[in-house]
């Protein structure tokens, strides 16, 4: 089988956990291989998430690299697992950028989405008519076909808030944000009261922080932190005009937890921001 191409960023993070499972073990990539019947390059393509491992597998390097924490190893069984399964976003293989689906495949795995919101709304709490709005303003101008798949598919990804059990989803939103207009007047307005209604959901906690916040004045980025099954697995996504960053690290994910903290304690209550959200609105 050839190596994979265009590894997700799930099959690269698989890869890079079993890399540092090998290096904290002290084992060389040409013994892994060895003693897994082939190569250091056979172990440099799994490691970089270019060729697919079984659950089997998986387990079996755990206990070559003598990793005694069954639940890391079955979460890592189980992201091996996951090419056998088909989900919405692989519709958009081929027809919109692999980032896209990246995202959708990180919010699907998700135990619970924090998210930092400094001129923008969250993906999946986005109306239709802003979402377009957003994408109609990229340069250069997207063909009409690429602009209706990105608004299709940025919609489809509130699935995750209006299945059975939805993970936790909590927003901390800049007041700089519901003041930004994207789009017309209506626009802006219909947006602002669809957050008023979701901040009613059960798995929904919107927060906003004020300009009259003068205590936390990091709001240059918009983040995502989701969580997984196991705390090594979390992951921070950072957007950026020119794609996503994908960090999961320890030390970042401490970093990121903190900031997030940080935005927390400077925002207002859930219910001090709903009646903020909607006083922006009438204002429109």
């Amino acid at each position: 089988m050839p190596p994979r191409s265009n590894p997700t960023a799930r099959q690269v993070r698989l890869g890079s956990e079993l890399r540092k499972l090998r290096e904290a073990s002290g084992m060389l990539a040409k013994e892994a291989g060895t003693l897994l019947g082939g190569g250091s390059a056979q172990i440099s393509h799994i490691e970089a998430g270019r060729w697919g491992v079984s659950p089997d597998r998986v387990r079996h390097m755990a206990k070559l690299y003598s990793c005694g924490d069954a639940a890391l190893v079955q979460a890592l069984s189980t992201m091996a697992d996951d090419h056998r399964s088909k989900h919405w976003w692989h519709a958009y293989r081929g027809i919109l950028a692999p980032g896209f689906l990246d995202i959708s495949e990180l919010e699907h795995h998700a135990t619970y989405i924090k998210c930092l919101q400094p001129v923008t709304f969250p993906g999946v709490l986005q109306t239709e008519e802003y979402a377009r709005a957003l994408f109609g303003s990229v340069i250069p101008r997207l063909p009409d076909e690429e602009l209706d798949a990105r608004v299709e598919h940025r919609l489809r990804r509130r699935v995750i808030l209006e299945q059975e059990s939805p993970p936790p989803f909590e927003a901390i939103i800049h007041e700089a944000a519901l003041r930004m207009r994207a789009g017309s007047r209506k626009t802006a307005r219909e947006q602002l009261e669809h957050l008023t209604e979701v901040a009613g959901w059960p798995c929904v906690t919107l927060r906003v922080i004020p300009f009259a916040q003068e205590d936390f004045i990091e709001v240059t980025q918009t983040l995502m932190y989701a969580g997984a099954v196991v705390p090594q697995l979390d992951t921070v996504h950072c957007d950026t005009p020119f794609g996503g960053r994908y960090l999961d690290t320890a030390a970042d994910l401490d970093k990121y937890q903190a900031l997030l903290d940080g935005a927390r304690r400077a925002s207002l209550s859930p219910e001090e921001s709903r009646v903020f959200i909607h006083r922006i609105a009438q204002e429109l």
